[in-house]
């Protein structure tokens, strides 16, 4: 079982439009509307494979009570925490190329008893989980070191933590030694404090996290791969893509199928590896089933020697 913390969670609303233009009246194609925010991403993509997974996420509102019964929809026990505020609705424009604008709204401001109830709500909920997965932004209300708490409690209960945050929720929590964190190559770079040019910049960055509390890190490097930096070295991933529609939660999906090929290892990249790449190519913010993806064009270091991987640039 996967349990999932998603402080921020969402209505995630698509548009796929002809074209996008300022200050016009735009006619989509189509539209759809998910359950949204990067922790119930993970909770989709892992119920998606035929997993169980509990997603605790505070719900507030109308737009709450939908998020609920959507997660329902797609098989995740929902252990949501009342909030006063309403849950945030996100919009996303995506072009027939591909172009993906976003706009997140800010979400609620969670109260000190709110925060102190979504830990609660983890405590209560993970008997049980093979990992926690902490996902996404702070909404206003938590202070940075919010997760570093969570790393904390869990840690003391004996479970096992992946992280995906960054910025300063990102550094206070990396003190605490979290399991694996899931950056991506933008997040990678702005916790090292410098811009990653080639898969080598990232390995470095990689192993400077690790060296701040890290037991892995599996970062997520756009068109170029993923990689994987724990105590048995780096191992470097990718697989092709024939088109992207939607690049909205691919991340996230990287970490369900990391998580569950077991969290650790050349096996779990080349897991992660192919569920990114089947993400991109649904529409939305969709997860990928089995049937989409294709272990078979896994590529890891392997097949292509790391070396050669560490001089190619990072998009």
């Amino acid at each position: 079982m996967i349990l999932t913390v998603t402080p921020n969670p969402s209505l995630d609303r698509t548009y796929e439009l002809p074209a996008l233009r300022r200050g016009a009246v735009l006619r989509a194609g189509a539209e759809r509307v998910d359950p949204g925010g990067k922790g119930v991403n993970v909770s989709r993509a892992v119920a998606a494979a035929g997993h169980r997974t509990v997603a605790v996420l505070p719900l507030g509102g109308p737009e709450g009570e939908l998020l609920a019964r959507l997660l329902g929809r797609h098989g995740i026990e929902a252990a949501g925490v009342p909030v006063a505020g309403s849950t945030r609705v996100n919009v996303s424009l995506v072009e027939p190329d591909g172009t993906l604008t976003k706009v997140n709204a800010p979400g609620p401001d969670l109260t000190p008893d709110e925060a102190e109830a979504l830990l609660e709500a983890v405590r209560s909920r993970s008997s049980g989980a093979d990992w926690i997965a902490c996902c996404g932004s702070l909404p206003r209300g938590l202070r940075p070191g919010w997760y570093a708490e969570l790393v904390r409690r869990a840690h003391r209960a004996g479970a096992r933590i992946a992280l995906d945050t960054s910025g300063a929720a990102l550094a206070a929590a990396l003190e605490e030694r979290p399991d694996v964190v899931k950056p991506n190559a933008a997040e990678l770079a702005e916790a090292v404090g410098r811009p990653l040019a080639t898969v080598g910049d990232a390995v470095k960055a990689a192993e400077e996290l690790r060296g701040r509390g890290a037991r892995a890190v599996l970062a997520s490097l756009g068109a170029d791969g993923q990689l994987l930096v724990d105590g048995d070295g780096a191992h470097f991933g990718r697989a092709p893509v024939a088109a992207v529609r939607s690049n909205v939660g691919a991340g996230d999906a990287s970490l369900a199928g990391f998580l569950t090929a077991g969290g650790a290892g050349p096996g779990a990249l080349a897991a992660a590896v192919a569920h990114g790449a089947a993400a991109v190519q649904l529409p939305g913010s969709a997860m990928p089933a089995p049937a989409d993806l294709d272990p078979a064009a896994v590529t890891t270091t392997a097949d292509v020697p790391l070396d050669r991987a560490l001089t190619e640039p990072v998009p």
